[in-house]
């Protein structure tokens, strides 16, 4: 189990250009979440949903991994086997900078799902309403990825994670969403020290013993390299 479980959020991937979510230029100020992040918004209009998630596809190939990414990749090469990303993004760019134990809790914005027998696979750059399942056929594809109002992926494994580190980290998220606002305290009370690492304090700060602020790309590597004695 690792020793070290680490959150990620909006936040960490912000510096690479992509959206956030809660603040005052957010993802959620241009669009109704009811509109294009449920599965009722989908049944609605799946043409509008598929849309957004194409323009946000291509957002993200365009994007790179920032300082932050390649700094958690570079602490897990240091610490295999010890270090555990639990990240609320969709996005890759974890996987892009290098690293390679990583938990999508909110799915991934580069696969597919298909709603009618659950096959999954690499999404291309622009889905369609029309696409056809690879598996079973059906024109019954969708992102794969958690909306609200589902439950998030790899729930269990986080837990027993959360409750076996010696150190939790949180970094980039603004600790409004459940079930990773209750993270902190979970590992608190099974004994691990706790660090927040964000832009400024988040909703959940007063329950870290330790909180840093300041942009991502210059907190993340400073403690990395505190991390490796650097």
């Amino acid at each position: 189990m690792a020793r070290i479980v680490i959150l990620t959020g909006a936040g960490l991937s912000a510096e690479s250009g992509l959206g956030t979510f809660r603040d005052k230029d957010g993802l959620w100020t241009k669009y109704d979440l009811e509109d294009v992040a449920t599965p009722e918004g989908f049944a609605r209009d799946p043409g509008l949903v598929t849309g957004f998630y194409n323009a946000r596809r291509a957002n993200l190939l365009a994007a790179a991994p920032n300082a932050a990414h390649l700094a958690l990749a570079e602490l897990e090469a240091a610490m295999p086997g010890e270090v555990r990303i639990v990240t609320q993004n969709i996005d890759n760019l974890h996987e892009r900078a290098g690293s390679r134990a990583v938990w999508h809790m909110h799915g991934e914005l580069m696969r597919a799902l298909c709603q009618a027998c659950g096959a999954k696979w690499d999404a291309p750059a622009e889905m369609r309403v029309a696409d056809a399942c690879p598996s079973c056929g059906k024109a019954a594809t969708r992102p794969d990825v958690v909306w609200f109002g589902e439950y998030p992926y790899h729930m269990e494994e986080i837990w027993d994670a959360i409750r076996a580190a010696e150190l939790f980290v949180a970094i980039g998220t603004s600790g409004q969403v459940f079930p990773a606002a209750a993270f902190v305290q979970d590992a608190s009370r099974a004994g691990a020290e706790t660090l927040e690492l964000n832009l400024e304090r988040s909703e959940v700060s007063h329950d870290f013993e330790e909180t840093r602020q300041g942009p991502a790309t210059e907190i993340v590597p400073a403690w990395v390299a505190e991390m490796l004695g650097c």
